[in-house]
């Protein structure tokens, strides 16, 4: 008997958890796709990489194999076999590197190395009396074809590993789900707690224009769309064709453990003004927006729990509470 009371007290449990979890697994489906989304490569990018590993190989193991002819090959005329080994086993080296990596930019840029000590070196044969001077023209031209191809390569990985690189940020808020979602979701709100956004204009249903204080002085401006959104869970957006900071991210709501409000968790994407270098000048200036959005995820919980931002003398944003649903609902908060 009791243990049929027991089953029936949990019937409705079950029933609750048989209607929840498959929201709950379909939600954690959407992130992990728009987390993978964010994390994946230019597969052009991959495909010269591996074709160049492919190309090392081959070449390498030629020139481990049969140093003579290689060197007669080139123009050479047999010389220096001990030399042509030894540059073989680099070339299969970084190949095996750059085929084996899912992070190859390193590799490719060990060949860009290992082509500067190839001109080197054919230069220098130029000087034998011996040497046949067309073939050894021909190699170098060929040579200097694949260098400027390393290179090329290797800047486009070294972009995607910078831009693909997930800068995860996350805070708690002591605020509910829903309500934390409709202050982020009107756009026009942002600039409140981001430091460096001037401003944020809707444009359409799903776009708007932002404007942003760039390294130096500068002002950044691009378009954004929105690519998900799920009321009271999560935002995901993207920069339009044509921005001056290609950009893609995903903001989201979860319930803190404990009643404690909400984790709002943050994943940006972009691909910094000016390459690498401009992402190092920005980032020591503090200016690198990986490191912005810290600052402005601590301001944003500020806003959302006293209605303003603190600092140590005075607050510049007054005002009603946003977090409460009476005054984030119905229209925008004039700031």
């Amino acid at each position: 008997m009791a243990t049929e009371q027991t089953k029936r007290a949990r019937a409705p449990e079950r029933e609750i958890q048989s209607e929840v979890e498959p929201d709950v697994r379909q939600r954690d489906r959407q992130y992990l796709s728009l987390q993978k989304q964010l994390a994946s490569k230019n597969p052009a990018h991959e495909q010269i990489a591996n074709g160049l590993g492919w190309f090392s190989l081959g070449l390498g193991l030629a020139e481990v194999i049969a140093p003579k002819a290689f060197a007669r090959f080139i123009g050479a005329q047999g010389r220096h076999t001990l030399l042509i080994r030894l540059m073989g086993l680099r070339e299969i080296t970084a190949g095996v590197g750059i085929l084996t990596n899912p992070r190859p930019a390193h590799w490719v840029w060990a060949r860009v190395a290992g082509d500067a000590i190839d001109l080197a070196c054919l230069g220098a044969a130029f000087s034998s009396k011996d040497a046949d001077h067309d073939r050894l023209k021909a190699a170098t031209a060929a040579v200097v074809g694949v260098t400027a191809l390393d290179i090329y390569n290797a800047q486009q990985l070294s972009r995607d590993d910078n831009d693909r690189a997930i800068r995860v940020h996350t805070i708690t808020v002591n605020s509910s789900p829903e309500d934390v979602y409709r202050f982020w979701r009107d756009f026009e709100n942002l600039p409140r707690f981001m430091s460096h956004l001037v401003s944020v204009r809707i444009t359409g249903e799903r776009r708007s224009h932002w404007v942003a204080k760039g390294p130096g002085g500068t002002t950044i401006e691009w378009d954004a769309e929105i690519t998900k959104d799920v009321p009271g869970q999560l935002i995901a957006w993207r920069s339009v064709e044509g921005a001056d900071v290609e950009n893609s991210g995903v903001v989201r709501f979860d319930p803190a453990p404990g009643g404690r409000g909400t984790e709002v968790r943050v994943e940006l994407v972009y691909n910094p003004p000016g390459g690498l270098l401009g992402a190092s000048v920005a980032k020591l200036f503090g200016e690198e927006p990986g490191e912005q959005i810290k600052g402005d995820l601590y301001r944003f919980k500020q806003v959302i729990e006293t209605g303003e931002v603190i600092h140590s003398d005075s607050s510049i944003h007054r005002g009603m509470h946003p977090a409460k649903p009476a005054e984030v609902s119905g229209g925008r908060e004039e700031l």
